[in-house]
């Protein structure tokens, strides 16, 4: 090759391909989340950028006190996560933050399946435990009286039940409800073990149980070995504290009514 060909060619190289690797692993570092690390709900992405081994910076928000930042950030909702990224604008809400996330990643650890039915029943079984299944956390801690206890517990175990179900179904066999590794639905539930530990301790049962739920008593345990997760589940006092701001701010808002 002719020297000004060669240096032709390692030009074009250089726009075609080194060119756009910088801009993006540029992007990529200009991340920011807000949060707080008591809230399954900023863990979940959490453990998102940790499997796509996305480096990003995480603001720690006082939710008793939010920043300017947050306020300004999530205007409608003013709560966490939010993903700052780069100039664009903030992204809010956990579940929208980790389809973004999985698109502009999408060749590190692919997190919603690629069929279009499998990502819609993903998507309702996700919606099922944020909205069904885990506010029964709350509902117990909050129960007076043995009998009450007693009937939210129930409706826990039956919907561990369903969740063992869909578990079966989507893991095909496998450790994870996205088969071989980690998918969407294994981070969004596994955002709610270290609440699930909470409840179980507090009222001497089992969420997910060997002889009941035996795939998700075991899939629990893999969970927690994870090195993408285990670092970002949060303590037991961490975990106290956010429930019992969550207490107070249902107790405000009834006496406001």
């Amino acid at each position: 090759m002719e020297g000004v060909e060669a240096v032709t060619f390692c030009v074009y190289i250089f726009q075609q391909l080194v060119l756009p690797s910088m801009k993006h692993h540029s992007e990529m570092s200009e991340i920011k989340l807000l949060g707080t690390a008591a809230s399954p709900f900023v863990n979940r992405v959490q453990f998102v950028l940790n499997l796509k081994s996305i480096e990003y910076e995480f603001i720690d928000e006082n939710l008793t006190c939010k920043s300017e930042l947050l306020l300004t950030s999530n205007p409608v909702l003013k709560k966490v996560p939010v993903l700052l990224h780069a100039n664009k604008p903030p992204i809010c809400e956990s579940l929208i933050i980790i389809e973004y996330l999985d698109e502009i990643e999408p060749n590190i650890h692919k997190i919603l399946p690629t069929d279009p039915s499998d990502r819609a029943h993903n998507r309702f079984w996700a919606h099922y435990i944020d909205n069904k299944f885990t506010p029964l956390y709350l509902e117990l801690r909050q129960a007076q009286g043995k009998d009450v206890k007693e009937a939210v517990k129930h409706k826990i175990i039956k919907g561990s039940q369903l969740l063992e179900e869909a578990f079966v179904k989507f893991s095909k066999g496998k450790g994870y409800f996205g088969g071989q590794d980690i998918g969407y639905l294994d981070v969004v539930l596994g955002s709610f073990l270290g609440l699930t530990n909470i409840i179980e301790k507090d009222n001497e049962f089992k969420v997910f149980d060997e002889v009941r739920t035996p795939k998700l008593a075991e899939w629990e345990k893999r969970i927690w070995l994870h090195e993408a997760i285990k670092g970002d589940i949060p303590g037991e006092e961490t975990l106290m504290n956010l429930m019992l701001l969550k207490s107070q701010k249902k107790v405000l808002h009834r006496r406001s009514r």
